[in-house]
């Protein structure tokens, strides 16, 4: 049962298990950040995930150009630019925000199908 304030979600153990390694690789950045735990983490992805999304104005602000064997070719509406995430040590890492905890990473993150 959560904590009183807090609610649970179920996701895919593929998914569960790819955001615990993205968040002990970042675990001394993101604790910089005031983000400490998993679940931290996981609120911080949706959070900037849907503020990326309302700032666009539709769900469609990024965009897979291409993907293949560890590299992604997103475009992003918002920023008019198109961003490359590469897999770094296991986790997708944008080359345009060079973090591997922006947006673009995170829809790479979001999307399995992607490598």
């Amino acid at each position: 049962m959560p904590k009183n304030g807090f609610r649970s979600i179920t996701v895919s153990r593929t998914v569960y298990e790819r955001f615990d390694r993205a968040y002990q690789a970042g675990k001394d950045d993101l604790a910089a950040k005031g983000i400490r735990s998993l679940s931290g983490y996981l609120s911080h992805m949706l959070d900037e995930a849907l503020l990326a999304s309302r700032m666009a104005g539709s769900p469609a602000r990024l965009r897979k150009i291409h993907a293949e064997s560890g590299r992604a070719v997103l475009l992003d509406a918002e920023a008019g630019r198109v961003a490359e995430v590469v897999m770094r040590d296991g986790e997708p890492f944008c080359l345009l925000c060079d973090r591997g905890d922006c947006a673009h990473a995170g829809f790479v993150h979001a999307t399995p199908s992607f490598f």
